[in-house]
């Protein structure tokens, strides 16, 4: 492990050089990684969240955000990553193009049609995409809702109905009752869908007694 100072912060598994840096990658979803302790936002590219579904086109729902999480962990999981740091977004993750052995990790993801360009802010992958899309393959073989609006729409149920009542109880994928409090890291960006049984909580204990139990973070 590499240790060196950044602006007086230690910063493990971490080599930096002007607005480059590189280390082991650790996958949070499809387009959000770890590179030894730095959270970067792959840029130009825009994937599904762990948690979103999509539909074959037979009409079945299947759980395509955590496969393609799980796809982009056998591909990069654990390699070292080159990136060069472009901005930071609205959640202070560093924006940033990164290589794998010289493959353009964005490039890759959306040619396999694992991820889409994101044309909001770039234009960079879009024959990448359009190449995925003529040949049928990765998500584009199923209805994806666009990761944005499924994000906008997931945002609805993030404030309370009732502010006195803020406690977050949240169901995972696998069905595990997690509940979140006011100034814990996900509280914010967990949304409440009480079409899936969640529910808010005024308290707690309230969350306790009715199973849920505390998230980690």
């Amino acid at each position: 492990m590499i240790l060196m100072i950044v602006s007086g912060l230690w910063l493990p598994g971490v080599v930096l050089a002007g607005n480059a840096f590189s280390g082991a990658v650790r996958v949070i979803d499809g387009d959000t990684i770890n590179v030894g302790s730095v959270r970067v936002r792959l840029y130009g590219i825009d994937a599904p969240e762990t948690d979103q579904t999509c539909k074959t086109e037979q009409g079945e729902v299947w759980a395509c955000g955590k496969w393609v999480t799980d796809q982009v962990t056998t591909l990069f999981g654990g390699r070292t990553a080159r990136c060069a740091a472009v901005t930071k977004d609205k959640y202070n993750r560093t924006v940033a193009r990164c290589t794998v052995a010289d493959q353009d990790i964005g490039h890759e993801l959306v040619s396999a049609g694992l991820a889409f360009a994101y044309r909001k802010y770039a234009q960079d992958y879009v024959f990448a995409e359009k190449g995925a899309a003529i040949r049928d393959i990765g998500l584009h073989a199923s209805r994806v809702q666009n990761p944005s609006q499924f994000r906008q729409t997931r945002a609805v149920g993030r404030l309370p109905p009732d502010r006195t009542c803020p406690v977050k109880g949240n169901i995972s994928n696998q069905g595990t009752r997690i509940y979140h409090v006011p100034g814990q890291h996900y509280y914010e960006r967990t949304g409440i869908r009480t079409e899936r049984g969640e529910r808010w909580f005024c308290s707690a204990s309230d969350a306790q007694r009715a199973g849920w139990r505390a998230a980690k973070r």
